[in-house]
């Protein structure tokens, strides 16, 4: 596996569940925000679900709250995402993607969705959901 390659991605139907790793053994301690992002045909390339400093906050994109759980496991050398209640507007390429945030909280509450803040990015992996 690659750097920040993410795997793990399918097909699946709408309800279902997939779970997405990618490697993050270098970005799991400190000031990093590691961050899922999708594009989905047609559509600029969006932060779904971002983790900060291996785990003392997780940020949410409100299309999935309470849907996707971000994650570090394998002692914080893998960033995980797990994606319940699949719906179709789920379909898209996902990345993982990691830069240094902020130690500022409110500084956080903008970074962790923008593209700038990244400066890792890993090759995508392609999730698809039918209806």
């Amino acid at each position: 596996q690659g750097h920040l390659a993410a795997s793990g991605g399918g097909s699946v139907q709408a309800g279902g569940f997939l779970g997405l790793s990618c490697a993050a053994s270098e970005y799991g301690y400190g000031v990093y925000c590691m961050s899922w992002f999708r594009q989905a045909p047609g559509k600029e390339r969006e932060a779904v679900a971002a983790i900060y400093s291996g785990g003392v906050n997780q940020y949410y994109a409100d299309s999935v709250k309470g849907r996707f759980t971000i994650s570090l496991g394998d002692g914080r050398n893998t960033l995980n995402l797990r994606m319940t209640n699949l719906k179709p507007e789920d379909t898209g390429t996902y990345y993982c993607a990691a830069g240094k945030c902020s130690t500022n909280w409110y500084a956080r509450q903008r970074q962790w969705y923008e593209d700038s803040t990244y400066t890792e990015w890993g090759p995508g992996t392609q999730v698809t959901v039918s209806s």
